[in-house]
Parts: structure tokens; sequence; C-alpha cells
């Protein structure tokens, strides 16, 4: 069975969060962590552009996870935390967000976007031309870089896939070249188009 097969399975064929039946896709939740059925949740265009575009969020259409964070299921929990996490101004979401209870590593995960930080707290990562860097970005080196501790190059035009951030340092993220993790510093990177 495809994932969208055992989502729909899952849902009933419905939105894991606002229960629309209408313009349904699979969302892998960012950074991504083992995609799949456990790393993905079924959800319709309107809830999955709000997740993506934190300018588009209404929050009333958000009172649906009043429900959804209540669902058995790690990532819809994980995608409700976030959503009350960046909707808690509002009010009622913070008492939702007092009553959900997730795992310590589920909450970590739910953590790694920094939706439930203040805008003062959070590190934003910049590439090389001052865009934005979120997890689970490609980037492209802009340079050969050394790899520390190894006799690698990363050389010049290499796509790094997938990126993750360091929570505490806005220069640094982490991404693959070849079978190899690396740490890279954001100035020598340049985000790829969705369409590289």
């Amino acid at each position: 069975m495809s994932v969208l097969q055992d989502l729909e399975n899952r849902s009933g064929k419905q939105c894991e969060f606002c229960a629309s039946a209408e313009n349904l896709s699979v969302y892998e939740i960012k950074p991504v962590s083992t995609g799949g059925v456990d790393g993905s949740v079924l959800a319709c265009s309107t809830c999955i552009d709000q997740i993506e575009n934190p300018e588009n969020t209404d929050a009333n259409h958000w009172r649906c996870l009043n429900d959804a964070m209540w669902s058995e299921f790690r990532a819809v929990k994980v995608i409700a935390w976030r959503m009350l996490s960046r909707l808690r101004k509002e009010g009622w979401p913070q008492d939702l967000l007092e009553m959900i209870y997730l795992e310590d590593e589920d909450l970590r995960f739910a953590q790694a976007t920094g939706e439930h930080l203040d805008e003062s707290e959070k590190v934003i990562h910049r590439d090389a031309n001052g865009a934005i860097l979120q997890a689970g970005d490609s980037v492209v080196l802009i340079k050969d870089l050394k790899v520390k501790g190894s006799s690698m190059i990363a050389k010049q035009g290499t796509a790094v896939r997938r990126i993750s951030l360091d929570r505490e340092n806005a220069k640094y993220i982490e991404g693959k070249v070849g079978p190899t993790q690396i740490v890279i510093i954001t100035d020598y990177v340049k985000k790829m188009s969705e369409k590289e």
C-alpha cells in the first residue's frame, strides 16, 4: 500500500486537522525525520498552505485543533502543537496547549521549527543572499569547502538537500554531502528554489 492509501485509511479520507474531504494530499512533516506514514499527515490544501506560510494563518480555521490535538497519531499531534504554539497569543490556543500531551521525544520534534519561541528568541538562519533558511530546505554551496577532520572537499555547486538548523547558532546548518553529514556555515550557501 502507498503512503497516501495508508493515510486515507487512517483518516477516513478526510483532512486530519479540519476534516475537509477536498484537495487532500500527503504532507511530510519538516524537518523530515522518518517520512512515511509515521512522519506524514493527510491534509487539505488550506491547512498545508497555512502550515507552510505563517502569514496566511487564519486563527479561526484552526479551532479544529480542539479535536485534532487528541489524535493517537504522533504526526497529527506534532502539527497541532506547532499551530497552537504559533497562535497562542489569540488566547484560546493557550488553553489547548496546556492540555495537549506529547512524549518528550515528540515534543522535541515539535519544537524543531521554533514555533513556540517569540520572534525575539528565534535564531534566524540566512543564506549568503539574505534569504531565510528553514529546516528541510535545499541549498547549493557557493564555494569549495574543506571538511574539517577529513580530506574531503565539498565542491562549489554541490546541492545539499533537507538541511537541519542549529538552534543555538544562526550561522550553522547541517546537511549531507554524499554519505557524510557535515556542518556548513550559512555564508557559503545559497537557498535553492523549489524548481531547482
